[in-house]
Formats: C-alpha cells, structure tokens, sequence
C-alpha cells in the first residue's frame, strides 16, 4: 500500500523537476540580458536622448533673453496660433469621424466594410508630401476646381483652409484605429442587451459603448493632436510658406534654420519639444488609468 502511495507523489516530485529543469533551461542566460539591456539604451541615448537634449542646449546657447526673443517674436507666434487653430479643427472633426467608422466598422456587418478600412489606412501609406500635391491637383489656381473657387472669391492652396484640410487628411486613422480593435474586442452583447431592455440606438451609444472605450478614445485624441501639431510634408505643399499668415511651427523652424539663424530655429523646436513632452506625459498618464480601471474591472 504504501509503495502504491508514493508512486504518484514520486511522479508529482519528478514532473515538478521537469517543470522546473524546462524553465531552468529556457532562461536566458544573464550576459544575453544585459547585453539587450544596453543595445536598447544605448540606441534610446544615441537617437532619441541626445538629440532632444541637443535642441535645448542649442536654444539656450545665447542665453535667456535671445530665446525668449524668439519665442515672443509676431511670425513666431502667428505660427504658433496658426498651428493650434489647425488642430482645434482637425482633431475634433477626426474625432467624430473616427467613433462614428469605428462603431460601424465593429458593431455592424455591410457591404464595402473592407473597402472602408482601407480607404481609413490610406494616409499611412501615401507619403504627406502626396497629400499635399493631390490637394494641390484639385483646389489649385490650375485644378480641377480652381476656376470654381476663383468666381466664388475662395483661397483654398496657400490659406488656412489648405492647411486645416491637409492636416485632418493626414491624422484621421488615429482615432478611428484606435477604436476598432477595442470595439471589436468588446463584442455586440451589451448594445444588444440594452436594445433588448428598451434602449435607443443613441442611448445604447452613450451609455453603454462609449464609457467601453472612453480610454482608448482619449488616448486616439492625444495621438491625432500631437500629429496635427507636428505635421510638416503636407503643409509645406499647401501653405505657401508665407511668413506671418501660413506657416505653421514646423515650417517656420525650417525657414529659420535655412537663413542661418540657429538660435531662433531650435528655440522655436524646444517649444514644439516641449509640447511633445506633455503629450507623451498625458498619454502615460491615460495608458496608466487604463489599466488601472481594466484592473478594477
């Protein structure tokens, strides 16, 4: 009786041991880790580290007055305006855009879905530059609807309305990408419930998808704001490059730079920089609460 006892706590203790040999023996060994470790800061310090703390040093290099010279000059901060006012629309507009596709895309079936997602991931694989020249083809002087605009008295190309066009073009995959997964994840079950109990399409939206996806909602916006802020080749093709009425931060950095005046050049990036900075510290701060509410839940 007894040796019949200790064969299954023998083979217990021996499969333990296997267990334990197989982990044993697929860990890698500690120079490996290490040597990982360091290829990935030293490619974080050598590309991503040094050049941001490059742009700072470089702004700063002639001291307090010169940079804030810069920053506070009329072209500067028409920049500065004409860039968050391209955002304030493009990022809204994307906004329900993307909710509005992703909802349709992930909670209902229809003929062209695919074509749809396809047309969604259409500004990841045209280069901005494109973008800017297609825009260029259909509202320019010499475009498909130039003459149009021209007898209404309506400057597309070399306006702010060329602008703003561009940069939704160019940022509304964010949003929309980062919600169909999510929906998609999440299933049909508890619209459908909710319909069931008496509930509207609109009121199945808001009170039972949206609070689903209010993290990954959140976290589209940052993502779609920092490229409307930061966007460059599709601008420059449609801006015009005029000092005071056209040009962004990005562009007006470039024109800086391309007349020798460095100083004024990376004192206006660090502020672009900076604004980088408190993207990136918001979308930590969002991917934090999200996992903390998917934790709680």
């Amino acid at each position: 009786m007894s040796s019949t006892l200790l064969l299954p706590v023998t083979g217990i203790a021996r499969g333990h041991q296997t267990s334990f040999e197989i982990n044993h023996a697929t860990r890698e060994p500690v120079w490996l880790r290490r040597m990982v470790v360091a290829i990935a800061l030293l490619f974080f310090g050598v590309f991503l580290l040094m050049p941001l703390i490059a742009v700072f040093v470089e702004a700063f290099r002639k001291g307090i007055g010169l940079y804030w010279q810069a920053l506070l000059d009329p072209d500067a901060l028409a920049a500065l305006r004409l860039t968050f006012i391209a955002a304030v629309i493009a990022v809204p507009l994307n906004l329900v855009f993307g909710v509005a596709a992703a909802w349709l895309i992930a909670k209902f079936d229809f003929r062209g879905k695919h074509l749809l997602i396809t047309f969604i991931d259409l500004p990841f694989s045209v280069s901005p530059v494109i973008v800017g020249l297609m825009y260029v083809l259909v509202f320019g002087v010499n475009g498909w609807f130039g003459g149009l605009l021209q007898s209404w008295d309506l400057k597309i190309i070399f306006a702010i309305p060329g602008i703003v066009l561009a940069t939704v073009f160019v940022t509304f995959p964010f949003i929309a990408r980062e919600l169909i997964p999510l929906m998609q994840a999440q299933g049909r079950e508890e619209e459908e419930a909710a319909i069931v109990l008496g509930a509207n399409g609109w009121q199945a939206f808001w009170h039972v998808t949206l609070p689903n996806v209010k993290w990954g909602l959140i976290y589209g916006v940052i993502l779609c704001n920092a490229r409307a802020m930061g966007e460059f080749g599709a601008v420059s093709v449609v801006s015009g490059h005029i000092r005071g009425l056209t040009n962004t931060l990005p562009l007006h950095v470039e024109i800086l730079y391309n007349e020798y005046n460095f100083s004024a050049a990376f004192a206006v990036a660090s502020l672009l920089a900076l604004l980088a900075l408190v993207t990136l510290s918001i979308k930590s701060w969002v991917e934090h609460r999200a996992q903390a509410a998917v934790g709680a839940h």
